[in-house]
């Protein structure tokens, strides 16, 4: 398939608009097209990722049976208070691209079909989501190694999204800004939340089923972008989507909003005496 080749079929130019229309701070000035052929070329260290991340998994698990759970409290604070600055960041970074293109004429098209805007900081921020995609790999950890239940949402959820956007990032297709800008609004929030959770901050029931409906809501937004170029395409109008692109991501998201809805079910509706939360 094109999307999963070590060597896209074509790098589509994608020129900066000229002059800025979102000034880069200088930090965000930097090679982009050489990144863009690197990671195109190396993908697949993504899938060696996963296999070593699938292979700790288990023997991780194998090991702690017969171990004491460590408390790891001081570092899951600083873990995720981490995590959620550099999502906080690249959202704020990267939200006023994707709203300079929808708020412009026949902007919600010109987002998801036309590349027509690219500027700087965005597309540097993309760069350090789709490694962070690897980082994130670490919230594992603190569950293994707390002796704490390992759901399969979890780690598949892990593994598929740092394949794709490994595989997705030298793409760059216009529709990805808006996976990473919503993606990034949706971690700020999630790993504020396991900050204050690990910090003890009491933290109201709702406030979890809240972040939980937007991770669902993320996954509606990723499916109805994806329907919208199937929609353009099947009309025989130009939009910059790949077939093997768009087949990726609805089988992505989809199976994504079935265990977050399945999730959901079980923790919020079926009535389930609560387990204390560390």
């Amino acid at each position: 398939m094109d999307l999963l080749t070590s060597q896209p079929r074509k790098l589509e130019p994608w020129p900066y608009s000229d002059p800025p229309t979102i000034e880069p701070f200088q930090f965000e000035r930097w090679d982009a097209l050489g990144w863009r052929k690197w990671m195109a070329r190396y993908w697949p260290i993504s899938l060696v990722a996963t296999g070593i991340y699938l292979l700790l998994i288990f023997s991780g698990q194998k090991v702690m049976k017969s171990r004491q759970a460590y408390n790891l409290k001081p570092a899951m604070i600083l873990w995720n208070l981490g995590l959620a600055t550099f999502s906080t960041c690249g959202f704020l970074r990267t939200l006023p691209e994707l709203y300079q293109v929808i708020s412009g004429p026949n902007g919600f098209h010109r987002s998801v079909c036309v590349r027509d805007i690219l500027n700087e900081s965005s597309i540097f921020w993309a760069w350090l989501f789709t490694w962070s995609k690897l980082f994130e790999l670490g919230d594992t950890a603190f569950i293994i190694l707390r002796k704490k239940h390992l759901s399969f949402l979890h780690w598949y959820h892990h593994i598929t999204v740092l394949t794709f956007c490994w595989a997705a990032y030298s793409h760059y297709e216009p529709i990805l800004r808006w996976f990473g800008v919503v993606n990034m609004f949706v971690h700020s929030l999630m790993y504020s939340y396991y900050a204050l959770k690990a910090m003890n901050v009491p933290v109201p029931r709702s406030v979890s089923i809240a972040i939980t409906s937007i991770q669902m809501s993320q996954m509606v937004i990723g499916m109805g972008v994806n329907f919208y170029a199937i929609y353009i395409k099947n009309k025989g109008e130009p939009c910059a989507r790949s077939e093997d692109g768009v087949n990726l991501h609805l089988t992505m998201y989809g199976s994504y909003l079935i265990l977050f809805a399945n999730y959901f079910y079980r923790a919020y509706i079926v009535k389930k005496p609560r387990r204390k939360e560390d």
